[in-house]
């Protein structure tokens, strides 16, 4: 049991030792790391990981290596991953029957196995050490300190690289004097609204209350976003942290995660975590002779996206029904059980241990003037290097998706950016240059969310996106308010319109008259930024809308109903193999036989063909092609 903070003292000191001791060789092992974030487990790293335990028991070398797992490393796309330390080398898209391979040349032998390092795209260099890679050059880690290098699951890992030094310096310190901490420097909530995180906990601990409450916001639903996920999977006690620190600041003794039941991994690293900060005194009464008390709960969401929003958030842990309360009265003031409520997303509260470690100004001195510290994105979509990427605030939508992202892949032209999820706005090739912060983003039309980060390239269809957030939004619509759950719903029913080839000029006119009305009139968050994503396409594409209506075609051959499948009689040599994978039976002979060939051409009768793309697929002369 951890008493004080001459105990804790020492014991940090034991784990930092033997931490670095073990990352630097010393200890005179090799360190098998495998990631153990939800994408690379669907990848089957827990067996690999497994895999590694046995073929190291039979060629007799368990003594000259350990197996261990960690968090998220960041680059999904070439997940699994397993890193060997000391020598920090990176093997990527690791499979079960690489494993004997890896410790026979390298473990055994100490040779590189080439093949499965990373390959950088524009150049095909082979990389054996993670930060020698494009991706990482660029990225500075705070709300993912320890991700990716510290097991998750295991105390002692996470206070041998930094885990509870903040809170051990706010413990020191007067409340008002932590608040100042955070205040200074210039954090700013990451769950999109982006308001100054010390200035809600200035207004919570001002209230007045025989209880107050620090809840942390893990219910992340935009589609393509898994950053909070990541977080707690990677380091789940930066973020317990993080609650305590705030508790401590405002004057609370418990503190609620609400995180989503759809990450089961998450959910569990983090009780764990709970169980293991419990045993050792770290939660619970007078936290190191403080006299401070603190406990933690979890509230596992059912998936509705409304309960991202705070005051839904709320009334679900209450256990009534997740929608949205009128403001005023904010949390800060009359928030979980009407009591005095601070309410911070994961990352946000990721954020906090390393103000208090290194202090506020450590923190300020990397942004912009309104927008201090990192961000972290889920960098998805047509883009070469898809995953978790935590960068400078300032820096620009082209070092994140050239420079770390990777580029486009087949060097296709880059048609947008969506940012900010459902909420969020897309951001077209003449924004490549402007700096990511929160009031840049939100001066463009688009906005920063909770970090989503969607590249679309020349083949996406933007009508198409708008109606797929659309759909989104009036699928996880509470139906609370009026201007919401019917406005959307006519919003998504005249893009439907559009896309199937129905639309006029004056359905134009009509959406941009309902996204001004709902955005001015709906009760939350959700309904008020529903509209965003279409008010965007329709400034920077309003010429995809025109061709929609006008020409009754889609310009990306996406839009089922706008396009058909042809097939290129030249081309064409009669194989047949089209017509054996279509599932509609369109496909027939022709009594047309190219010049050259043998068999006569093939010919798709439109009228039949449902375009589900499986000629295109087959076809190896590329013969068939969208019109």
């Amino acid at each position: 049991m951890i008493h004080s903070v001459e105990n804790l003292n020492a014991r940090i000191a034991a784990c930092t030792a033997c931490f670095e001791d073990k990352l630097a060789g010393k200890d005179d092992k090799r360190h098998i790391v495998l990631c153990g974030g939800t994408g690379c487990l669907s990848n089957n790293s827990a067996e690999i990981r497994k895999h590694f335990v046995e073929v190291l028991e039979r060629k007799g070398a368990s003594d000259r290596a350990t197996v261990n797992q960690v968090g998220c490393f960041g680059l999904c796309s070439q997940g699994p991953f397993v890193k060997i330390y000391p020598e920090d080398t990176l093997y990527r898209l690791v499979k079960i029957e690489d494993v004997e391979e890896i410790v026979e040349s390298d473990i055994i032998h100490g040779k590189v196995v080439e093949r499965l390092l990373y390959e950088e795209p524009a150049t095909g260099e082979k990389v054996s050490k993670q930060d020698d890679i494009n991706f990482y050059k660029k990225q500075r880690r705070v709300a993912l300190h320890g991700c990716g290098v510290i097991n998750p699951e295991n105390i002692d890992e996470a206070l041998g690289f930094g885990a509870f030094q903040g809170l051990r310096r706010a413990l020191s310190m007067p409340r008002q004097a932590v608040i100042d901490e955070v205040l200074a420097s210039g954090l700013r909530g990451r769950g999109g609204a982006g308001f100054p995180t010390g200035r809600k906990w200035q207004f919570a601990y001002n209230s007045e209350g025989d209880e107050k409450y620090v809840v942390c916001n893990g219910d992340e639903g935009d589609p393509g976003a898994f950053m909070d996920r990541s977080i707690l999977e990677g380091n789940p006690l930066a973020v317990i942290e993080g609650m305590m620190i705030a508790g401590y600041a405002i004057g609370a003794q418990n503190g609620y995660f609400y995180v989503r039941a759809e990450y089961p991994v998450a959910v569990n690293r983090l009780q764990i975590a709970i169980n293991q900060a419990r045993e050792l005194g770290l939660l619970g009464e007078n936290i190191l002779g403080s006299g401070f008390n603190f406990d933690l709960h979890i509230r596992l969401g059912a998936g509705a996206f409304v309960c991202g929003e705070e005051t839904a958030l709320l009334n679900s842990i209450e256990g009534k029904r997740g929608t949205p309360r009128p403001r005023p009265p904010f949390p800060a003031v009359k928030g979980l059980w009407a009591k005095p409520t601070i309410v911070n997303n994961v990352e946000t509260m990721a954020c906090v241990p390393y103000i208090l470690r290194e202090g506020a100004a450590k923190f300020a001195e990397c942004g912009t003037e309104k927008s201090k510290g990192t961000k972290v994105f889920a960098l998805g979509g047509k883009v070469n290097n898809v995953g978790l990427v935590e960068i400078p605030m300032g820096t620009t939508i082209r070092e994140l998706v050239y420079d770390i992202g990777g580029g486009i892949p087949g060097n296709k032209q880059f048609k947008a950016i969506q940012t900010g999820g459902p909420s969020g706005g897309c951001l077209t090739a003449e924004y490549l240059d402007e700096p990511i912060d929160f009031d840049s983003l939100t001066a463009k039309g688009s906005m920063m969310g909770s970090g989503g980060a969607i590249v679309m390239d020349e083949d996406n269809c933007m009508v198409d996106v708008a109606k797929f957030y659309m759909e989104f939004i009036c699928d996880e619509s509470c139906g609370k308010c009026t201007p919401c759950r019917v406005g959307t719903k006519r919003m998504l029913e005249i893009l439907t319109k559009i896309t199937e080839g129905k639309g006029t000029l004056e359905d134009l006119d009509k959406l941009e008259e309902l996204a001004a009305l709902i955005k001015s009139s709906s009760l939350c968050a959700l309904g008020q930024t529903a509209s965003n994503p279409v008010v965007s396409t329709m400034k920077h594409f309003r010429d995809e809308y025109i061709a929609h209506v006008v020409d009754k075609k889609c310009p990306a051959k996406v839009c089922k109903n706008l396009m058909q499948y042809v097939i290129d009689k030249e081309k064409c040599i009669g194989c047949g193999m089209c017509a054996r994978q279509c599932p509609a039976n369109a496909i027939t002979k022709t009594d047309y036989t190219a010049p050259g060939k043998k068999l006569p051409a093939m010919a798709i009768d439109t009228d039949k063909c449902v375009k589900c793309g499986a000629c295109i697929a087959t076809c190896k002369f590329g013969a068939i092609s969208k019109q």
